[in-house]
């Protein structure tokens, strides 16, 4: 019987020990999807929020419905 406790113990510590692990994997990871998010949102702040469509001209004021 002593050896039957002293494998359920093991086993016991073994899976704490990974879920320790796995606790601070997902932790680092979503450290790193916040900062790639915060990277992103300021990337987008910094492009112009709308194209300028052309108002004057030749091109890109008429469209040829017969193409």
């Amino acid at each position: 019987m002593d050896l039957t406790v002293n494998g359920t113990v093991s086993e016991a510590l073994a899976m704490q020990q990974a879920q320790t692990i796995a606790s601070a994997q997902t932790k680092v990871l979503k450290m790193s999807m916040d900062a790639q998010a915060d990277q992103v949102t300021q990337l987008m702040a910094s492009v112009s929020p709308t194209a300028q469509l052309a108002t004057e001209g030749a091109v890109g004021t008429r469209i040829n419905t017969f193409a």
